[in-house]
């Protein structure tokens, strides 16, 4: 906690509460003038209800759905987030996810490894040039566009679908808008998930809605857990709806063992195994972006103590 401390030592005391469950931090929690919590706990009602003196929940990170921010609101307290702590390596982690699979390099490393493979280029066959193919993104907000960026210096044709991004931020970016999200499916050569978890978009990508992708395309979702029905992936592989699939969020973290994902992407027999990349929640990961994180998080909570003006309060 020596960077926390740094910062709010002259105004706090920093604890560091190393808990598995929202439970463990009942008891310890109450008399807090800031929380600061990670994408690993959920704060819920129940502990909310138990904050007597807080003036500010810091989700240190993007997303903010494992915090119920609107009984926070209810309670006075405000809840703000981190969203630009880790943009380039999220999107980075897309786009290395997209070529992995489509340049079927994560593949041939796979087939290549036993002893007495043929040693030969078209165990990946077919794969297509990523240039003038269309990058899908499904939601263009700091980390969508700078995936986007990134599609565009790779030569793809990207297009976006984002109802809530105002008029004119295509024209200035060079991509396109997509005002149907089945439109933009069926265009796309691949989709990229960028957006929020809610109610909206929840399972926005399943069965269904990968249904609509052209067969042999890929699907890439490094925004949240539940934006994809991870169920839908097995068959959708299977079939060659999907040619791979980079997964770097889950909706629950560790799955469970029997997840039927986790099942065909462990069965050497089922085409999963080769198409499809899991990842543990780590693209937003360097020692950069985890410091900026700390460093943000740290600073809002000071705000917060000196009573000076809030930023970026999502309720």
């Amino acid at each position: 906690m020596d960077v926390e401390q740094k910062i709010l030592g002259d105004l706090a005391d920093v604890e560091a509460l190393a808990v598995s469950s929202e439970e463990q931090l009942w008891g310890r929690i109450e008399d807090a003038a800031a929380v600061m919590v990670y994408h690993t706990l959920k704060v819920t009602q129940a502990t909310i209800s138990r904050l007597k003196n807080c003036r500010l929940i810091v989700r240190c990170g993007v997303g903010y759905d494992n915090v119920d921010f609107v009984f926070a609101k209810s309670r006075g307290i405000p809840v703000a987030n981190v969203p630009d702590y880790g943009n380039e390596e999220v999107a980075d982690s897309a786009i290395g996810l997209l070529l992995s699979l489509a340049r079927g390099i994560a593949f041939q490393n796979m087939r290549l490894r036993p002893a007495g493979t043929p040693w030969k280029f078209d165990h990946v066959a077919p794969l297509y040039r990523l240039r003038g193919k269309t990058l899908g993104i499904i939601g263009l907000g700091r980390i969508g566009t700078a995936a986007a960026l990134r599609g565009k210096a790779l030569g793809m044709d990207v297009a976006f679908y984002d109802p809530y991004k105002p008029d004119g931020y295509d024209k200035a970016l060079g991509v396109r808008r997509v005002e149907a999200l089945e439109d933009l499916l069926s265009q796309s050569f691949a989709v990229s998930c960028h957006c929020l978890l809610t109610p909206e978009t929840q399972h926005i990508m399943n069965a269904r809605t990968i249904e609509l992708m052209p067969k042999g395309s890929y699907l890439i979702n490094t925004s949240r857990g539940a934006v994809v029905d991870i169920a839908a992936i097995p068959d959708a592989i299977s079939s060659g709806r999907l040619a791979g699939a980079g997964i770097d969020v889950l909706p629950t973290e560790p799955p469970p063992e029997d997840h039927p994902l986790l099942v065909a992407w462990r069965n050497p027999e089922h085409p999963a195994y080769h198409r499809v990349i899991l990842n543990a929640h780590n693209a937003f990961y360097s020692e950069q972006g985890l410091m900026d994180m700390r460093v943000k998080g740290s600073e809002a909570c000071r705000r917060a103590l000196l009573g000076q003006p809030l930023r970026n309060v999502v309720n």
